[in-house]
């Protein structure tokens, strides 16, 4: 799994991006990240939305074009469709997607050069350890009731920082076992405290913000609660939100329907509130097939491309109505990852068939695993070589990817001599057996309906097979897979991807280290005390710990460098290959810029439709 301001299984985690005025972020110094090229053009941002103060509210201003109001977007989610509209509770990337869009943080992320940029904050400064944050005077929640400093520090204070929901969040910020502070200095002034400089605080920022008074009394029924509160069950008369759009309509295995939000905050160069757009929907179509469908019979208006439809729709694109943009590399990675857990249920039995315990804590057997896998053959097959094998923790487009570490070719030789180094033997018909006489039969797994993944998994399994191994390939239902990763831990090898950031490594925090809730690979039960890390696990621990401290960016990169190193050599992640972006949509749709960091309609608020 991979990072983020804060991280989530492909299942989790989406930046939304925009632009105003903003002081400079002292806290850490970060290269920017080099705009992308169109497939099919050049692509001309506007200007860098501002600051505006008309009777006294502080609105943020769009420089983007003029553009029409009315008239609806639809875009599409793959599987069964949200389990929560509440952005704390999220665990998923569907739910997060669509909770965020109602919710808005006081950053957000510049699309082009990744700088930390002012959202419902007015503005900011940071300085060392400290944060001030200067919220908009004058802006609304959807129901009317002004946002103000009580919001901010309620949020911070009662629900992240109490554990509430997902604890992503708060366990990725966590400094020497203390949390930051936060305090209202007036209605509209806030103040944050690490409790050293951590360079990775600044993008968390962009967490969504709660109204008080609407979650404060679901805070006070307990945690229990907490978790179905804002249900996929609530009526939509009951969200009060701060995004562009609130929610409409939710038909469960269907769409979900946003509407705009006439209190929102960002106005046009009219001094008009935005959005443009009157509806936002999300159809839910189960799997890609079904979604590619949908888009060439014009039932959606964007979508995001895998490689081997790259080749067709580029050829439609010239006698039809959309637009194909390449975004660059995937900004998440793709990997198989092993069960290395160890720990015995509360009935004192195992939760991995002991001989398949030796065989994954075995660096021999899990780097004779990496060398098997064909990634070149996976890149021109699965994503008609629009993409690039990948071997580190890191995305291809990360400030912080380690050169250092170079790609390799496949080879059955190399496999066949480190299996043999921990006594693996094969018998006459050429079955793969460890040094107890044990054939070699491994379950994997995946989620059904990612036809790319299930594809992968064909190949992972042709390729172990040319190895000896007995692979039981089995896609499976995509919560029922969440549930063996990260709950019962019953579970073998696991094709799985996890999204990310290209700036900030700390989001992976919960990944990597051995206490986090998304260790997969080795994932220790909540409040599990004994130390039975391996030297190697240790090692990242403190990597992650001192690369958050850090403040400048050379020194935080020799961190990530070692870490990723540990990853490369460890192998508990035998990363597969990683994609290029390519998204495609409707040419009837303006103030469209797509960029690398946040992808297509991360500008919501700025698109409109040309009827």
């Amino acid at each position: 799994m991979k990072k983020a301001g804060y991280v989530v299984l492909i299942l989790i985690l989406t930046v939304l991006l925009a632009k105003s005025c903003l002081h400079a972020d002292r806290a850490v110094t970060t290269p920017s990240v080099n705009p992308p090229h169109s497939i099919t053009e050049e692509i001309n941002y506007p200007d860098n939305q501002k600051n505006v103060t008309i009777d006294g509210i502080d609105y943020l201003q769009s420089q983007a074009p003029i553009g029409k109001f009315g008239g609806t977007l639809i875009a599409s989610t793959i599987g069964e469709g949200p389990k929560t509209f509440n952005p704390f509770n999220s665990k998923d990337n569907t739910s997060s997607t669509l909770s965020e869009i109602m919710f808005d943080g006081l950053l957000t992320t510049h699309p082009v050069t990744g700088q930390p940029i002012p959202r419902l904050a007015k503005d900011f400064s940071a300085d060392g350890d400290t944060y001030l944050i200067r919220l908009r005077k004058g802006i609304k929640w959807s129901d009317g009731k002004p946002i103000t400093a009580d919001d901010v520090v309620f949020t911070w204070n009662d629900i992240i920082f109490a554990g509430y929901g997902n604890t992503s969040t708060r366990d990725s910020i966590i400094v020497d076992g203390e949390l930051p502070t936060v305090t209202k200095i007036d209605d509209y002034t806030v103040e944050f405290k690490t409790p050293k400089p951590f360079a990775p605080f600044i993008r968390m920022l962009s967490t969504p913000i709660a109204p008080k008074h609407a979650f404060e009394p679901a805070v006070k029924k307990g945690k229990e609660y907490f978790e179905t509160f804002l249900s996929t069950n609530t009526n939509p008369k009951d969200f009060v939100t701060s995004g562009a759009f609130r929610l409409k309509e939710y038909v469960p295995a269907q769409r979900v329907v946003f509407e705009r939000n006439p209190n929102y905050y960002i106005i046009n160069r009219d001094e008009e509130k935005l959005p443009y757009l009157d509806k936002l929907v999300y159809l839910i179509v189960g799997d890609i097939n079904n979604e590619v469908l949908k888009f060439e019979g014009g039932e959606l208006d964007v979508i995001g491309l895998q490689g081997a439809n790259v080749a067709r729709f580029k050829e439609l694109e010239k006698h039809s109505d959309f637009k194909i943009y390449n975004l660059g590399p995937d900004t998440g990675t793709m990997f198989l990852t092993f069960n290395l857990n160890n720990r015995r249920n509360n009935d004192g039995k195992f939760n991995v068939d002991p001989k398949k315990q030796m065989w994954f804590q075995d660096k021999n057997f899990r780097q004779a695993v990496d060398y098997a896998i064909d990634r070149k053959n996976m890149v021109l097959n699965i994503a008609n070589g629009l993409g690039a094998p990948l071997f580190t923790a890191e995305s291809l487009n990360s400030i912080f990817l380690n050169k250092e570490l170079q790609p390799y070719e496949r080879s059955l030789e190399k496999s066949k001599e480190l299996l043999k180094k921990s006594g693996f033997r094969w018998d006459k018909k050429g079955h793969l057996l460890d040094k107890f006489g044990n054939h070699v039969e491994i379950d994997l797994l995946t989620n059904a309906g990612n036809t790319e993944r299930e594809a992968i998994g064909v190949m992972v399994k042709q390729d172990l097979e040319d190895l000896g191994m007995k692979i039981n390939f089995k896609p499976v239902e995509f919560n029922s897979l969440v549930n063996k990763l990260l709950n019962s831990l019953d579970w073998d090898m696991v094709i799985m991807g996890l999204t990310g950031s290209p700036l900030e490594p700390n989001g992976g925090k919960n990944v990597w280290m051995s206490n986090g809730t998304l260790h997969m690979f080795n994932k220790r039960p909540e409040n599990y005390t004994k130390d039975d890390r391996t030297d190697w696990e240790k090692r990242i621990d403190y990597l992650y710990t001192e690369g958050a401290l850090a403040t400048d960016f050379e020194n935080r990169k020799k961190f990530y460098d070692e870490y990723q190193a540990i990853a490369y050599d460890e192998k508990p992640f035998v990363y597969i290959y990683s994609p290029l972006r390519i998204s495609a949509i409707r040419t009837k749709f303006k103030n469209v810029y797509p960029a690398p960091l946040s992808g297509i309609t991360y500008n919501i608020e700025e698109i409109w439709v040309d009827k």
